[in-house]
């Protein structure tokens, strides 16, 4: 095991203010009895939001730090001043559509930025490495085929998932060369409160909201794996108390659906939560011309951490879903 309930850790999330990030933050203070600490290293780019840690920043074992995390020696002070245990990396470009308009930035932040991480606890042995990667690294299955595991072979199809795959490479390599401490996690599409309105699921909820066109790529046929967002914060947690180091885990929700079907399902969730007819939001549904090197389907076995490390998730795709589209309900953007 990485780290057992018996030390207590000092952690350092990067990007902790983005929406996955900020879940792992709150399940982390509010379950993890063994965490003491956490400090959390983000620019504020577009894709965070303060509001999303409202709630904790009071907490005495909580330290919010804003800078960037190629910044070496910003990283280093950090580490040295808080006595890091653990760096748990959810900073990233995050967005297909708009790594295909500007590779460049998903380069710079997502492989940059990972490097110079890895550069920091190759020079502080004694950190161990949490690397948070995603299942696009593997590129597309069809509709027939198994869903991805650990030893699929890398095949991205995107620049935000050639990028990603290239992260990972460099952590993996750094495990090897330099005998540092790490792990490495892909997760499966998630979802919940305060996820960025340019992702699916909250744009097609905000949308219905605001009676705009709903945009729908291709034939809307394409399938994702969806994971609500806590359940993928509970399992990192798992990992940093139960993993092996040099370990890779594949974390899926087990809920795969189409687009056009995961539209009709929040449709009727929204039409049901505020007693109206669905019918005026199902005309809001446009279909669009695809997108570039649109991946046709992606799927994960999570196999490996439900046998390993004892880890599943709490959420039905219906739970979770209530629960979104609740939050997004209340917070009208």
């Amino acid at each position: 095991m990485i780290f057992s309930k018996n030390k207590s850790i000092r952690v350092l999330v990067t990007g902790g203010s983005g929406f996955i990030g900020s879940s792992f933050i709150r399940f982390g203070l509010a379950h993890i009895s063994w965490c003491q600490r956490i400090v959390n290293l983000d620019l504020l780019t577009y894709a965070a939001n303060p509001e999303n840690l409202r709630s904790i920043e009071c907490d005495e074992r909580y330290r919010f730090v804003q800078g960037d995390i190629c910044d070496e020696a910003l990283v280093e002070s950090i580490c040295c001043e808080e006595k890091i245990d653990a760096i748990v990396h959810f900073a990233a470009e995050s967005h297909v559509d708009r790594s295909i308009v500007d590779p460049t930035a998903f380069y710079q932040t997502n492989v940059g930025g990972t490097l110079a991480l890895l550069e920091v606890v190759r020079k502080r042995k004694g950190i161990h490495f949490h690397h948070i990667s995603t299942d696009e690294v593997y590129g597309s299955l069809d509709f027939k085929e198994e869903p991805f595991s650990e030893k699929s072979p890398y095949r991205p199809n995107s620049p935000y998932a050639a990028s990603k795959a290239a992260a990972d490479h460099f952590v993996r390599a750094y495990g090897k060369t330099y005998e540092i401490s790490c792990t490495l996690s892909h997760c499966s599409n998630n979802y919940g409160p305060y996820q960025h309105v340019e992702k699916f699921i909250p744009r097609v909820i905000t949308s219905c909201i605001q009676r705009k066109q709903i945009p729908i790529y291709g034939t809307g046929h394409n399938v994702r794996d969806w994971i609500f967002v806590d359940d993928h914060a509970a399992a990192v947690w798992t990992i940093l108390e139960r993993g092996c180091p040099g370990e890779i885990y594949d974390i899926g929700g087990g809920c795969e659906m189409g687009n056009v079907a995961l539209a009709h399902a929040i449709i009727e969730q929204i039409a049901k939560s505020r007693e109206e007819d669905p019918k005026t939001l199902y005309a809001l549904l446009e279909h669009i011309d695809d997108r570039p090197g649109h991946d046709l389907r992606y799927a994960l076995s999570s196999e490996k951490i439900r046998c390993e490390l004892q880890w599943k998730p709490q959420y039905d795709f219906v739970n979770g879903l209530k629960k979104t589209v609740k939050w997004y309900l209340g917070h009208q953007i």
